[in-house]
């Protein structure tokens, strides 16, 4: 069945790619052929509510690709909520494609970004995921895209399959696949690669049979460590479904205005303290959704997967930024302000093993309270799961480089040093758009221009040829790209984390206690 192509102004020399469902028209923007806002799926809406993504139906007519797709629902963080209520149609589930030579002999490599957001945020159309520097000067077909977050995406509802928005991350790369050729990229040298929750998915992908074969190379930045279970889904859905009376089911939920239902995941998440005597970590940090371990869509966790041997085919980047926590410690109002109090708990809930605090305090002896609560918060959520992630893959056969980002961002005054998220606009190089330029600061700095380039410089060569420029990181010298205003490669910087972390096994977040026993 074929649907009318929307259809506006366009110029004879604008380019043009027949894709499956019909041909596709972008613009010209300098060197660049460039596409907005295809469908790679039908929307997810009324009788495909919460059901896997289906193919799209194809169109009559050229169909005009000049701009981005309407986000998916989001959660109400950083006014994420307010872009996706103003935006027109249910065409959720769109790639973006930025191309240095559209045409099928070309044979670029291809580099698919997944963007982070706690998988309750996140729109491919923000201005810091702009394609256009990275797909020029790196000589890459770059794409990105929207997938399902928040309930939409992740909640576990009766009915429908689990980790659908790894399912729509899955559909898209089969568009690029099937596709990405006409558009001058080479279906063999595809590479992900994402930010926290795009590194979450990237690492989930790599575990998922359903996604082998689509992708062979893998850049997974500041992985985290929330991976949920079954019982721990089901729960936090059925809360979700109490804030509206209703039971976490198709039939109860299918029918609920997305914005009304979005809604009800930010209220719940607003009362996350309340759940850490049944939700443990998840509720302490008010991580309302993650990547469920069910056993079919992903079967095992990341970490087991790989060292199993499931990512030993796919090259893999893995690494973390020096001070991850930092930027959450400005958001939540603990920056510098940590009392000696708040920072034995946050020991006490994180720190591994029974020891895990007394470790800590020997293995940091000079940490004020400030210190040992970054750290820790750092190491559980993200640099640790990043480094884990590494080790896995070679402990399965696989291949692995590691890298940091050290340096100290000038934005904000410098507080901030090199936190979560600062690799976004170096290694997209838009170091003046988009909410992460506010971590490089006013006007970016020749050094800042630099560092960005020499980033972009090892993403693009590890999508063209696997090679980043720098060893790849084995147990014994453990070797790690630092980057920096000098780049280095030298032993993991972090080993007393590391030593603190070698015995932890990071495994899916249950219930701490089971419900109606609180």
């Amino acid at each position: 069945m074929s649907v009318a192509a929307p259809q506006s102004s366009n110029s004879p020399s604008d380019p043009v790619v027949r894709t499956s469902a019909g041909p596709v028209r972008g613009s010209r923007e300098g060197s660049l052929a460039v596409f907005r806002g295809i469908p790679f799926a039908e929307p997810p809406v009324g009788a495909r509510r919460f059901a896997a993504p289906r193919v799209v139906r194809g169109w009559d007519g050229e169909r005009d690709a000049l701009a981005f797709g309407p986000p998916p629902p989001q959660a109400g963080f950083f006014g994420m909520d307010g872009s996706a209520r103003d935006a027109a149609g249910h065409d959720w589930l769109t790639v973006n494609v930025w191309s240095p030579d559209p045409g099928p002999g070309a044979g670029l490599p291809v580099m698919v970004w997944i963007q982070g957001g706690a998988y309750v945020i996140g729109m491919s159309g923000l201005p810091e995921y702009d394609g256009g520097r990275l797909a020029r000067e790196g000589g890459v077909v770059l794409v990105t895209f929207n997938y399902r977050v928040g309930i939409e995406g992740f909640a576990q509802i009766e009915g429908a399959p689990a980790n659908r928005g790894l399912l729509d991350q899955v559909a898209a790369l089969e568009w690029v696949r099937d596709h990405i050729r006409a558009f001058g990229g080479d279906p063999d040298r595809v590479t992900v690669f994402g930010q926290s929750a795009g590194g979450g998915s990237v690492a989930a992908l790599m575990a998922m049979g359903r996604a082998r074969g689509l992708f062979h190379r893998a850049v997974a930045q500041s992985v985290p460590g929330t991976f949920f279970s079954p019982d721990l889904a089901s729960d936090v859905a059925a809360a979700c479904a109490s804030e509206l009376g209703l039971k976490p089911t198709t039939a109860d939920l299918s029918s609920v205005d997305p914005v009304r239902l979005s809604g009800a995941g930010d209220a719940l998440t607003a009362k996350l303290a309340q759940r850490v005597g049944s939700w443990g970590k998840a509720a302490h940090r008010r991580i309302p959704f993650a990547p469920v371990v069910d056993g079919d869509v992903l079967p095992v966790t990341p970490w087991q997967a790989l060292a199993d041997g499931a990512g030993r085919d796919i090259e893999l980047i893995a690494g973390h930024t020096h001070d991850e926590h930092r930027l959450f410690g400005l958001i939540d109002g603990t920056l510098g302000q940590v009392s000696g109090e708040q920072a034995s708990a946050a020991l006490q809930m994180y720190a591994p093993g029974p020891d895990g605090p007394r470790r800590y305090r020997e293995a940091f002896p000079s940490a004020d309270p400030n210190e040992l609560y970054e750290l820790v918060h750092g190491d559980w959520l993200f640099r640790m799961p990043s480094l884990h992630l590494a080790e896995a893959q070679i402990a399965g056969g696989g291949r692995a480089h590691v890298y940091e980002l050290n340096w100290p961002a000038p934005g904000m005054g410098g507080a901030l040093g090199a936190c979560h998220g600062l690799d976004v606009p170096l290694v997209f190089g838009n170091l003046d758009a988009g909410q992460t330029a506010g971590l490089i600061g006013d006007g970016p700095s020749p050094e800042a221009e630099t560092l960005s380039a020499r980033m972009r410089a090892g993403w693009t060569a590890f999508a063209a040829h696997g090679d980043p420029g720098w060893p790849a990181y084995d147990t014994t010298q453990r070797l790690t790209r630092l980057f920096d205003s000098q780049l280095a490669v030298a032993p993991y910087p972090e080993e007393l984390s590391r030593l603190l972390w070698e015995d932890h096994v990071f495994p899916a977040l249950s219930m701490v206690r089971r419900p109606g026993h609180e």
